[in-house]
């Protein structure tokens, strides 16, 4: 089995990085994502907020071994978990410390395994490719065909999730959990990856990341959340939320109530959130602002994803309540 952190930890804020030092588009299209987030928070369409998205996901299952080659029930195991994680239905929620519950929200956000691929044809949402690939980083490999992955399906009417048997960063030997691409890069490797050990709450998950929050903390990156101490380790970091704590740094294993930095208290850490880097049993919350902002990101940069006529194309319905 390959190695893991032994603590959570994410690709995602350094891709972003070397994106915007490498990408003079992505870059431009950041600048302009991040001026359309703060005009749609402060104008009449912040009624928007409410409405809710049902999105069509598909999972590329990327495996050597059969071990790797996740079951259905896996796969099934993820979408139920994003799906209480977004919509404030997982039982931990009662676990949120009192001076934070208030700010607990629903994002709104459901997600579903497509019906039809891009050609038009059924499908079960899953596509499985065997690889002879010896390592995966976070150069994306796992993300095109001729690499020894699989193609990224449209990403204007899918939400791709990769599966692989391990993801270092970059070429260093640090093993990662996953990363995702914000909003404003290239359709080509638009989505998340995932190692198969962090993916879905039975098969192949392990503790402390057996409860599919590497998922919710994935896609809410993909959604265009960052880190709630804004990966900075001098308290200035800022994730654009207002109602997110301000902290020194991340957070790990599973902290005691209140954790005090950054002269936040009495409250201290928003340690509980799911963009922090705790366990999976540990995190168990999005705020009101956060999710503004994700329904930002579904007013503007995915504007398409999840909308009635579009998730149509993908076989997908509104589901009920």
């Amino acid at each position: 089995m390959a190695k893991l952190p032994l603590f959570r930890d994410c690709g995602t804020h350094d891709v972003h990085i070397a994106m915007l030092q490498n990408n003079p588009d992505y870059a431009r299209a950041r600048l302009s994502i991040e001026a359309q987030a703060r005009n749609f928070l402060n104008s009449a369409r912040a009624a928007e907020r409410e409405m809710r998205r049902v999105i069509p996901v598909v999972v590329h299952v990327i495996y050597r071994s059969e071990t790797e080659n996740i079951s259905d029930g896996q796969i099934a195991s993820q979408i139920d978990a994003l799906n209480r994680d977004f919509r404030m239905r997982n039982a931990d929620l009662v676990n949120v410390p009192a001076p934070f519950k208030p700010l607990a929200a629903d994002a709104q956000i459901e997600f579903v395994l497509a019906r039809i691929d891009p050609a038009g044809q059924p499908t079960s949402g899953i596509t499985r490719t065997k690889t002879a690939v010896p390592r995966f980083s976070t150069d994306n490999t796992m993300k095109f065909s001729v690499q020894g992955g699989h193609d990224a399906w449209d990403g204007s009417r899918y939400l791709n999730l990769w599966v692989c048997p391990e993801i270092f960063r970059g070429t260093t030997n640090q093993p990662l959990l996953g990363y995702a691409q914000f909003p404003g890069g290239l359709p080509a490797t638009d989505g998340v990856a995932i190692v198969h050990q962090a993916f879905g709450t039975v098969g192949t998950s392990v503790v402390p990341f057996d409860l599919g929050r590497t998922a919710t903390h994935e896609v809410a990156h993909w959604l265009d959340l960052f880190h709630i101490w804004g990966d900075m380790d001098d308290c200035t970091g800022d994730d654009h939320v207002d109602d997110t704590p301000r902290q020194q740094t991340a957070n790990t294993n599973t902290p005691s109530f209140p954790h005090i930095t950054c002269n936040n208290g009495p409250n201290g850490d928003m340690f509980m959130n799911y963009m922090d880097y705790v366990n999976d049993k540990a995190m168990f919350m999005f705020t009101i602002g956060q999710v503004a902002r994700m329904q930002a990101t579904l007013a503007n940069a995915r504007a398409t994803i999840g909308l009635p006529h579009i998730a149509a194309l993908a076989g997908v319905s509104a589901l009920p309540g």
